[in-house]
């Protein structure tokens, strides 16, 4: 679950979330890539729902946050890392209440605590995103995500929904399903080259791509260029320039690495270039949240509306749904 920004009512989307699933008979598991589950905001020192823990769900959380818990909990794990809250707390609840959650401070952490459920029989694991932490955390490496948005991220419903689509757009870029060296996923850093064989070849070992007629000359081989790191403007910019007359095909670790406006990308797309992904997660709905902390709201039934109408996914207020 991520917010398109703070206030954007990703907490209430979790807690309806564990609401659901607290009858279901899943076994159920929840951490968070940032700090969530205080009782206040901590840069707009509004109040915020706590996150209610029921009997038998595992849970993960710093040192700190576990030591304030209001639940009973059996210890599972202690991690030997530590996050700057202390090291990470795996814990199964033996009674309901409510406790901070605060865990897995990247990817490859994140990755290996999901898998780790296995060994406790786990089948859904939730995972509460942070928008300041999105690209260290990525939520492609789940199965599919909830994406919160609302009042706070404009009060003018235009500019919300003009906003939304755009980050839904992102999210939903088709996976690269050319021919494709493994080697490829191992690339921490620098720009490559892939051809329809799916070998590869580095074109920027780190930095700025810097265009000249050797690069050029890839796209001709029906290459494609993966970035280990970001897409920017300045990159699409140039690129945009080649697609006149060349296949221009771009490829991007995750959604969480495409740092681009979205009248830049529009032009590359109508010109014939794309981008994709190596890791991708289906979206499965869009939660809203017609309150802002500065003290207005939008109508909700009118953002579910215009967000419906150029969305393909279900939207809800999920305040609504639990009243």
């Amino acid at each position: 679950m991520i917010g398109l920004d703070k206030n954007t009512g990703k907490t209430e989307c979790l807690k309806y979330v564990l609401a659901q699933l607290k009858l279901s008979g899943h076994r159920v598991a929840v951490t968070s890539v940032g700090l969530d589950g205080e009782s206040s905001d901590q840069v707009t020192n509004t109040p915020k729902p706590e996150i209610n823990l029921f009997e038998n769900i595992i849970f993960a959380t710093s040192e700190k946050h576990f030591r304030q818990k209001k639940v009973t909990a059996e210890i599972l794990d202690v991690s030997e890392r530590k996050t700057a809250l202390g090291r990470l707390i795996t814990a199964r609840a033996m009674s309901e209440g409510k406790c901070i959650i605060s865990g897995p401070s990247d990817t490859a952490w994140l990755k290996n605590f999901i898998s780790s459920m296995d060994h406790h029989e786990v089948d859904i694991t939730l995972v509460d995103g942070a928008i300041s932490r999105r690209s260290l955390a990525s939520p492609a490496i789940t199965d599919c995500m909830l994406l919160a948005t609302g009042a706070a991220v404009s009060a003018n419903l235009q500019q919300l929904v003009k906003r939304t689509k755009f980050t839904v757009d992102l999210i939903q870029l088709p996976r690269f399903s050319d021919p494709l060296s493994s080697e490829i996923h191992d690339k921490d850093t620098g720009i490559w080259a892939v051809d329809v064989n799916g070998s590869i070849q580095v074109l920027e070992k780190e930095g700025p791509i810097r265009f000249n007629k050797a690069t050029e000359d890839i796209f001709r081989r029906g290459a494609a260029i993966f970035f280990s790191g970001m897409i920017t403007d300045r990159a699409l910019d140039e690129l945009t320039r080649l697609v006149n007359d060349q296949k221009v095909r771009i490829i991007a670790r995750d959604f969480t690495r495409i740092f681009v406006s979205p009248e830049k990308l529009l032009k590359f797309e109508s010109k014939g270039g794309k981008i994709f992904v190596l890791n991708r997660s289906e979206l499965i709905a869009v939660c809203v949240n017609p309150y802002s902390p500065q003290g207005y709201h939008l109508n909700s039934e009118a953002m579910i509306d215009a967000l419906s109408e150029v969305l393909t996914v279900p939207v809800f207020d999920v305040k609504k749904l639990s009243a």
